[in-house]
């Protein structure tokens, strides 16, 4: 490891330490993991088993390729080993033309195995309001797209024993598919297998279907109108009903909000977990593991006490542990899986081979701000710590460029290389932005900075400290002009969730834009990523 990573990573930990620490995330290297399994966004999650393996596919919206199909041995590793689609092309918003597709776009998907085929469906919640099914054999080599049905919310897939296909949706609408799923049967099952009782006068959504020992089962999340958020199930014998209905979980684990909205799933040898995702601010959504536990006849979630378990015993032992955020050098003439672009990149704008060992972001259209510039590449952050640098060698910028590194949400923290009349700035700027609810255009971006000072040097070193713990949720931005010596900029950036726009957790960002003239680039030679797990 560099002097530089070492020191970085001695800093950040020093800081961390001087404070009271949740658990450990993940992996615990001792056949045990902490929760939460996952600490990082993977809302939305759909799992399910084939043979020893477990595939789990998660809402990734706006960001492309889209629909990260992960898969696991054990429920606690996850290797991102597909996506769904490369682009979405149904409006210009995908491509940040007229408007954008932020909170929109890919979630909530379903994914089920079916007579030796995967299969996966999930609808942009915007026009022309048509989902997409896709199929495969092996998700490690790609998927088909097999039909386009019409738009049903949160669904879930089930295949029934006797060949028929339904999809539950909304809040207990069922209707029944042609068993290819290549569109709706005709005169099929098309009905509301239950009604709201008194109590759920709330949000209730996020359909997970299973039928187990006989018995048709429907999660979903339920968060009553001044009440607490938690996981119901609809159970009936018959899959048109009558369903009687149960609360499974509720508990607001390590003092964040309430754990609510996933899925259950059985291992090799019949035990069964849920995999349930938790609101964390800053971070996003991230996923939990529990027990499940069969009591009359209910998927009971959590230990013995009803609880999301602090510590757990892995399912499956002796797998090895699997980053869900990497390093990359960008060596080669591929990206690594775990990149996603924000909206449909450019592909003429961008290069791992016109600089070997460098990523060439080139600028292709002029714009006045990040939230509408093509090619900007982001990953996950974790908590309950994460560091990352960024080399960038800005000799290649012109006039008007802005290139750099971010914390970026709709609130975005972002540390830039500005070229003003060939003179360049390091600037680190507090960018919000406000977004039309018809088509996601933005209407107006706040900008204020933060830092300001020249810059001589043509390379520059960017990184980016994020501390996820209980009641933080900030970034703090340093540069290096020797990738050794680094200075601090700035405050302290609050990183914020908001459902309202981008609905996403805060992600790693690196970006060139152009607002006067298309045509200048950057070089980056490095991402150096570090989990502070402790």
């Amino acid at each position: 490891m560099k002097l530089k990573n070492l020191l970085a990573l001695f800093l950040l930990t020093v800081t961390m330490l001087a404070m009271p620490l949740p658990l450990p995330a993940d992996d615990n290297g001792d056949g045990t993991f902490s929760n939460p399994v996952i600490w990082a966004d993977v809302p939305d999650p759909d799992v399910i088993r084939v043979g020893n393996y477990f595939y789990m596919v998660s809402t990734t919206m706006h960001l492309m390729p889209g629909a990260p199909v992960m898969r696991s041995k054990d429920l606690v590793n996850w290797e991102t080993v597909s996506y769904l689609f490369d682009r979405l092309t149904d409006t210009p918003n995908y491509d940040l033309t007229g408007g954008t597709a932020y909170g929109r776009g890919q979630w909530a998907t379903s994914l089920r195995y079916h007579d030796g085929t995967f299969y996966a469906y999930f609808s942009p919640n915007d026009k022309p309001f048509m989902g997409y099914v896709y199929k495969t054999k092996d998700p490690e080599k790609g998927w088909t797209l097999v039909s386009r049905l019409p738009h049903f919310h949160d669904a879930s897939l089930l295949f029934d024993d006797d060949g028929r296909a339904y999809v539950f949706y909304g809040t207990g609408q069922l209707r029944e598919l042609n068993p290819d799923l290549s569109g709706v049967k005709p005169g099929g099952v098309d009905m509301k297998i239950f009604e709201r009782d008194a109590e759920e006068n709330g949000l209730l959504e996020g359909s997970r279907a299973i039928k187990h020992d006989g018995k048709y089962y429907l999660l979903m999340i339920s968060w009553p109108d001044g009440g607490k958020r938690r996981q119901v199930c609809y159970r009936a014998d018959k899959i048109t009903g009558p369903y009687e209905k149960k609360v499974i979980l509720e508990d607001n684990f390590a003092g964040f909000p309430y754990v609510g909205q996933g899925c259950i799933v059985d291992d090799a040898s019949g035990n069964w977990y849920g995999v349930i995702f938790q609101d964390r601010g800053g971070v996003g959504r991230v996923l939990t593991l529990m027990p499940c536990r069969w009591i009359d006849g209910w998927p009971m979630l959590g230990d013995a006490e009803d609880h999301v378990p602090a510590v757990m015993r892995k399912p499956v032992q002796g797998c090895p542990v699997i980053p869900l955020v990497v390093s990359d050098g960008f060596d080669g003439n591929r990206m690594k899986i775990n990149w996603q672009w924000n909206h449909n990149p450019v592909d003429s704008a961008w290069s791992l081979t016109e600089r070997p060992g460098y990523l060439r972001l080139k600028t292709s259209r002029v714009t006045d701000n990040i939230f509408i510039a093509p090619n900007t590449l982001t990953q996950r952050m974790e908590g309950p710590g994460c560091t990352a640098t960024v080399a960038v060698d800005v000799t290649g910028m012109r006039d008007g460029d802005v290139a750099g590194f971010g914390a970026f949400n709709g609130d975005a923290g972002l540390l830039s290389v500005v070229d003003e009349g060939g003179k360049r700035y390091i600037r680190l700027t507090s960018e919000s932005v406000a977004l039309r609810d018809s088509d996601k255009a933005v209407t107006s971006v706040r900008r204020e900075t933060l830092f300001n000072a020249p810059l001589k040097a043509g390379k520059i070193y960017l990184r980016i400290d994020a501390d996820f713990r209980l009641n933080r949720d900030v970034a703090q931005f340093y540069y290096s002009l020797d990738n050794k010596e680094w200075h601090r900029v700035g405050p302290d950036y609050k990183m914020i969730f908001d459902y309202r726009r981008m609905f996403m957790g805060t992600k790693f960002s690196i970006y060139n834009y152009a607002t006067k003239a298309a045509g200048g680039h950057v070089d980056v030679d490095f991402f150096d990523y570090r989990h502070i797990r402790r």
